[in-house]
């Protein structure tokens, strides 16, 4: 008889039936199409992929991406707290790099466990939790940790976090702009007055400046593709945040998803792309993953809030009613109406003495030890 519940860790998502994928992961959440590509774009330096293959009572109940990555200490603690693994580093040099085994995904917004409708999601966490753990100690990874959940799943991992010894630490939030009708004036009407006048100066500003050609790019290739990927980089090298390095092989796997949207801003007198933004279409929600935006240009063009319109007009014209951005940039995202999305990571160090001193640490990290920003909206 076959136990229940159980765990089985696979290493592609390829190994997983189409049908569990689809009903776990249904949009908008990132989907199969999602982790194939990551699969497929180079990371194995950076990333090991795993996925956790729930059952109970031997059905094929649910779906846990996993990934193990070597983390520099120096971006998940405070910048606050790192001078105290400053000596203890130059002793014990795996100090400053911790290998981890994560639950969620490296780019993907919010961390998820897919499970089919009537399983008992306790049960299914805390088995999920205890064959992790024998999983982590197999890959040589002291630190286990559920990346990035949302508030829907609090109660939840609380629960998990009481009965397996885990401690919470709050993460980066997510951003997410709700549009409240179908037409960009009610977009307008729902910011907040100060924000309204000045993204509509800022607009008007941009565009005197500059005129600009909106294009959406769908399968982008050849030089196409070089342009958007020369952008993105150097956007990536001014990030102050760097989690995970992506190359062209990431945005050639983006490329050949049909729902991938590039849109991209030319420079009307040039023909030159001078911005672009990566959008899947989810329906009524858009996630937009990742910008690019040429540093060479004037300041005054406020590309960002250009590129902005742009993806805000796109949005409303297929029905969106939201759209998600994402972690980092968080000041020009707040003044575009964006909310706060709290985040919450839910961690264990095998060693003890290691996870009371991760756990004293994880007390003090807030919104506004995370970025100085956030800290006026704590």
């Amino acid at each position: 008889m076959n136990a229940s519940p159980s765990i089985e860790i696979l290493s592609s998502e390829a190994e997983i039936e189409p049908s569990l994928w689809e009903a776990c992961f249904p949009p908008p959440l990132e989907g199969r199409w999602w982790y194939r590509a990551l699969e497929n774009s180079g990371l194995e330096a950076q990333f090991v992929f795993r996925y956790a293959l729930l059952r109970d009572k031997g059905r094929e109940v649910g779906i846990a991406p996993l990934f193990q990555m070597d983390v520099p200490i120096e971006i998940v603690m405070p910048e606050a707290v790192l001078p105290l693994f400053a000596i203890p580093g130059r002793l014990f040099p795996s100090l400053l790099t911790q290998r981890t085994l994560f639950v969620g995904s490296p780019c993907a917004d919010e961390g998820h466990v897919g499970l089919l409708p009537g399983v008992d999601r306790r049960d299914m966490l805390l088995c999920l939790q205890q064959a992790l753990a024998a999983e982590a100690r197999r890959l040589g990874a002291p630190m286990l940790v559920w990346k990035d959940f949302p508030d829907s799943w609090r109660s939840d991992l609380v629960w998990l976090a009481d009965q397996a010894g885990l401690f919470p630490m709050v993460s980066y939030p997510g951003t997410l702009a709700d549009l409240p009708g179908p037409d960009k004036a009610d977009y307008f009407a729902a910011l907040k007055g100060t924000r309204r006048h000045i993204l509509r100066k800022k607009l008007r500003w941009s565009a005197e400046r500059v005129e600009v050609l909106v294009e959406d790019v769908q399968h982008p290739e050849g030089r196409v593709l070089e342009e958007i990927f020369g952008l993105f980089w150097q956007t990536y090298e001014r990030s102050a945040t760097k989690f995970e390095r992506l190359d062209r092989r990431f945005f050639e796997q983006m490329a050949a998803l049909p729902l991938a949207h590039f849109l991209t801003l030319r420079e009307t007198g040039s023909g030159d792309m001078i911005a672009f933004m990566l959008c899947f279409d989810q329906g009524k929600l858009v996630i937009n993953k990742f910008i690019g935006l040429d540093y060479a240009r004037p300041k005054e063009w406020l590309l960002y809030f250009r590129l902005w319109e742009a993806v805000l007009d796109w949005s409303l014209s297929r029905g969106s009613r939201a759209i998600q951005s994402g972690q980092t940039g968080y000041g020009p995202k707040i003044e575009m109406g964006h909310a706060l999305v709290p985040l919450t990571n839910y961690c264990r160090h095998r060693n003890p003495v290691m996870h009371q001193i991760y756990k004293a640490v994880a007390r003090s990290v807030t919104w506004g030890t995370l970025d100085s920003v956030l800290g006026r909206y704590e």
